[in-house]
């Protein structure tokens, strides 16, 4: 991936909510102590990445190819459900602890996009500033376009970029199968307890691109964070956070 191929980022992305924050029974994962809340649109439909049963996770995939196909032929279902379940095993390999599969369209043309959420460990060493250090590292990685933002759960990274995404040849006419180029953005907000939580949006389409970051916008601006004992959690700029009298 490489800075030179990052698509724009569309003028009207914004990172400012759409609704109101998350109620305590919304989309979450939890950081130890830190509860990380956000609204997903409906359009997205969850991908049962940590369903245990193998049955049970077959039958939950062929379920979501029905919802985000409703009125399409068996065989259309099928096709989603064997890309969504072909696709598990590398967001499982990114750490995601959520991920969530849109099908839709853009005039005629069908576009799809995965949004995933991670947790990872925050960058080492003696930094007081994770944003400033997370944002150096992604620039000498030369991973796209990369930008400091606010968000108002907190100070946050985003990135947007274009990698090689390879497509199984279960999936193509062609048995070696191909590679497809996969625009994405992903945003880092560091957490005060030496986590950073990872959101990202990836799609394969390119009609898709402005819609789905937007929507990616909205989604991150309605990160909110809790305390174990659900105290709503703001993180503070690093700036913010020096007692000029120390």
């Amino acid at each position: 991936m490489t800075a030179s191929t990052a698509p724009a980022a569309p003028s009207k992305l914004e990172f400012i909510p759409t609704q109101a924050a998350p109620r305590p029974s919304g989309t979450d994962i939890r950081a130890d102590d830190i509860h990380v809340r956000w609204v997903m649109p409906e359009i997205f439909h969850d991908i049962p990445l940590h369903e245990e049963d193998e049955d049970e996770a077959v039958r939950l995939v062929e379920e979501l190819a029905q919802k985000a196909l409703p009125g399409a032929e068996v065989e259309e279902w099928l096709k989603l459900a064997v890309v969504v379940a072909l696709g598990m095993d590398d967001l499982l390999a990114s750490g995601a602890q959520y991920a969530g599969v849109c099908v839709s369209a853009v005039g005629e043309a069908p576009c799809s996009a995965t949004v995933y959420a991670a947790l990872t460990d925050s960058p080492e060493g003696d930094d007081r500033d994770p944003i400033a250090a997370i944002a150096s590292s992604l620039r000498r990685e030369d991973a796209g376009e990369v930008a400091e933002i606010h968000l108002p759960c907190g100070p946050a990274v985003s990135c947007v970029g274009t990698r090689d995404d390879e497509v199984t040849g279960e999936l193509t006419e062609d048995p070696q199968g191909l590679t497809l180029p996969t625009s994405y953005i992903r945003v880092y907000v560091p957490l005060p307890n030496g986590t950073t939580l990872v959101m990202e949006m990836s799609t394969p389409t390119p009609a898709g691109w402005d819609p789905f970051a937007t929507m990616f916008g909205n989604i991150v601006s309605s990160i909110r964070l809790f305390e174990a004992d659900g105290e709503p959690l703001i993180i503070p700029d690093a700036d913010a956070d020096t007692d000029p009298d120390a």
